[in-house]
């Protein structure tokens, strides 16, 4: 795989690629580049999910096979792993689908045990039945995506990566039983290459199946791609590195293919961090990165080993040495978007959750460093959220996007509506007034069988001014002559000073006052539809 052209690409894609111009094309607008938009976002947490997917799954066979003493708890932590999963889908597409979800991967988890077992007694016959079961999770698994996401993911193309992700798996054990731990870690590394490929292929086709929950928002951008690529090699290097150190402590076998893993990694990083400051920067990055933070850790499992406490600290003060040499770095090459006190606690507390896991492994509490590995490897996926924010940030030309502009009519005709329209939609952020398009931070949502507005878009959604006194608990809404007054945890409102039932109680969601939308509309005098099939909400009213 020539992993430093691919990184080149991924990074530098806005320069490499000619400007493409037509006479028929409309003209484009740049819109300011973000990693922090709720497609990327969305895409950012199955990078998380599934490439944890593929490292525990790795972890949970290489170590059942070499009867490792933490192989239970690596298979707990797979199991745990799918379980995460659950309330992410359920958010996209609701409990019933978030269950199936559950099922089919926990089912195809189980599959681990037989396919050790195989490998173990060369059992022909066993890995038959494994591969068979695999290929059966392939296509049920391809269907369900499909489905899902309304043929947005065509099944062929699930079916296709879902394929070569298992092919991942099987290869890196089959190597790892074979002995032939370098080619294992290669596949490794190629595999969760390939997961982060399932993810924005994924992520893409919900961003595109619901636009007004993503806000109109793509997971492929460069910004995107850029967040992916730095949480990918981050998360990477911590898995790597809790790995080498504990073969290391063991003295097994594939310590040393771990460490020219870990090489690889360092040099992706490094090519990544060059495409974005230049190659001088580069090489100093890589200089920091390997001399007194990777060879500190190799050095750090040998003090344990002995029990050398004094050159213990010493290296402990290596290492944190390095991770104030490495944040002055990134306060430099940032231009003090990544400030120097922000990254040397988020690097200080990286090393500390790398030497945690350790730590907790040599001791026996194999329960404790699975634990501590999933948070570590968790918080690597923070730490490149905000590295590639600041660097978007700073070179934000070189990542926007662009997007057709509509000309304006060189003669327009003023006009006054006759009515006033309102569109909104049940978990959307999205609102429309009179056709023009603008975004809330929150949404509204149903709750048992009303819908509810958050109070501060009240004004935005119906033009009355809201005021929430917090000491009483009391919203007061004024439109035009009417005063509305309600109470959070009340059932009753009062309307010009007359008690009125509300139908259900003022509630609290989100750290937000919700009001049900409806009652309040034809209180003022709006005409209120609700669009079952799609959930929108139209509200009208004549001209005064």
């Amino acid at each position: 795989m020539k992993m430093k052209k691919l990184l080149v690409s991924v990074l530098g894609l806005s320069l490499l690629l000619p400007a493409i111009t037509s006479a028929a094309a409309a003209p484009v607008s740049p819109i300011k580049a973000s990693v922090n938009t709720p497609a990327a976002e969305l895409r950012a947490t199955l990078d998380y999910l599934l490439s944890e997917h593929f490292t525990l799954a790795v972890n949970a066979l290489t170590k059942g096979y070499s009867k490792s003493k933490d192989a239970a708890e690596a298979y707990q932590a797979l199991d745990q792993n799918v379980t995460d999963m659950k309330p992410v889908i359920a958010s996209i597409y609701g409990a019933a689908r978030a269950a199936e979800f559950v099922r089919i991967f926990r089912e195809h988890n189980t599959y681990t045990n037989d396919l050790i077992k195989s490998s173990r007694n060369n059992d022909k016959a066993l890995r038959g039945k494994v591969e068979g079961e695999t290929a059966k999770f392939v296509k049920e698994f391809a269907a369900f995506l499909n489905a899902v996401t309304a043929a947005k993911l065509p099944r062929k193309t699930a079916e296709e990566m879902l394929q070569l992700h298992e092919n991942k798996v099987q290869k890196a054990f089959d190597e790892y039983a074979a002995g032939d731990y370098q080619d294992a870690y290669k596949a490794y590394r190629e595999g969760i290459y390939e997961v982060f490929k399932l993810s924005k292929v994924l992520s893409s086709a919900i961003a595109a199946q619901m636009p007004d929950k993503y806000q109109q928002t793509r997971a492929d951008t460069e910004a995107a791609d850029l967040r992916s690529l730095l949480s990918r090699l981050l998360s990477e290097h911590f898995a790597l590195s809790t790995l080498q150190m504990q073969e290391q402590f063991d003295t097994r076998g594939a310590s040393d293919a771990l460490l020219i893993a870990e090489a690889a990694n360092t040099e992706d990083l490094n090519v990544a961090m060059a495409s974005v400051y230049g190659a001088a920067d580069g090489i100093a990055f890589k200089k920091i990165w390997v001399i007194n933070h990777l060879n500190a850790q190799s050095d750090y499992v040998n003090a344990v080993k002995n029990n050398n406490t004094p050159n213990l600290e010493n290296i402990k003060s290596r290492i944190d040495d390095s991770t104030t040499e490495l944040a002055a770095f990134l306060d430099t090459a940032t231009n003090k978007n990544l400030p120097l006190a922000a990254g040397q606690a988020a690097l200080r507390k990286h090393e500390g959750q790398v030497q945690q896991v350790f730590d907790q492994y040599a001791a026996g509490n194999y329960k404790g460093a699975a634990k501590t590995s999933r948070e570590g490897f968790k918080f690597m996926f923070g730490i490149g959220k905000s590295l590639s924010s600041v660097i978007v940030l700073q070179f934000n030309e070189k990542y926007a996007e662009n997007m057709p502009v509509t000309p304006p009519d060189p003669n327009p005709v003023p006009s006054s509506p006759a009515a006033t329209t309102i569109w909104m939609k049940v978990n959307s952020k999205q609102l429309k007034l009179n056709g023009i398009v603008s975004q809330m931070d929150t949404t509204p949502f149903v709750w048992n069988g009303l819908t509810f507005i958050p109070l501060r878009f009240l004004s935005d959604g119906i033009g009355a001014e809201a005021v929430f006194d917090a000491k009483t608990g009391m919203i007061t809404v004024k439109a035009d002559k009417d005063v509305l007054k309600f109470w959070v945890g009340k059932d009753y409102m009062t309307v010009n000073g007359v008690n009125k039932s509300v139908g259900t109680k003022v509630i609290v969601k989100d750290g937000r006052t919700a009001i049900p939308l409806r009652f309040i509309g034809e209180l003022l005098g709006w005409d209120v539809h609700y669009q079952k099939s799609d959930q929108s909400i139209t509200l009208t009213k004549p001209m005064s």
